[in-house]
């Protein structure tokens, strides 16, 4: 039983990792053949910052869901997921820093200072990088209790995210008001996880 259990989701992990990949193959397929409507660039960089955050709410719901239904399982795919969620934010990046503005540094400063949202999504991919580089069980073992507290991190970027997401639609903020929710409802289930830990914390 424990056999066919462990091959299950060694099947599920798989199947996982090839639905994440499909995004980032059709952007790809779109942008080789001109499916990307009048502009192009603006369409990749919502499209690569929508599957970023759309990932990292994703991975976020694994200890709910596991927590909730059991699925001990879930917590095999946090990790693929979680660096889904920083692949999808390098190509958001990548965007913008090669096709958005060609490499000029000083206007990507000029932006970062001048346009809050840009200020705001570039912390939030900043943050990310350390819990991307310390995602290994090896990480996990040298840095112990650290590692907790380092990848706690995660929930800030998600802010982060969701702010640079509403600051930069201004006007018609439906989906980004939806990712809130989203993560509101990821926070709150959470409280009481948050209120055991600080109690502890406190003894």
């Amino acid at each position: 039983m424990m056999f066919i259990r462990r091959n299950l989701w060694a099947v599920v992990k798989v199947l996982v990792f090839v639905s994440a990949l499909l995004p980032a193959c059709y952007l790809t397929w779109a942008a080789l053949n001109n499916h990307l409507g009048a502009n192009p660039i603006e369409a990749l960089s919502r499209r690569t910052g929508d599957w970023t955050l759309r990932f990292l709410l994703i991975t976020l719901a694994v200890t709910p869901l596991r927590r909730l239904f059991g699925w001990t399982g879930l917590l095999r795919l946090r990790r693929m997921l979680g660096l889904y969620t920083f692949f999808y934010a390098c190509l958001h990046f990548l965007v913008y820093l090669v096709l958005d503005q060609f490499f000029d540094w000083q206007e990507i400063l000029l932006d970062v200072a001048k346009h809050p949202y840009v200020t705001v999504g570039f912390a939030a991919f900043l943050l990310l990088i350390p819990l991307a580089a310390t995602s290994t069980q090896a990480m996990m073992r040298r840095l112990g209790r650290r590692w907790q507290r380092l990848h706690r991190l995660v929930y800030v970027i998600a802010v982060l995210g969701v702010i640079h997401y509403w600051w930069l639609v201004k006007a018609d903020i439906r989906e980004p008001l939806a990712y809130g929710l989203g993560l509101a409802l990821l926070l709150f289930v959470r409280l009481p996880r948050f209120a055991h830990l600080r109690l502890g914390a406190g003894r």
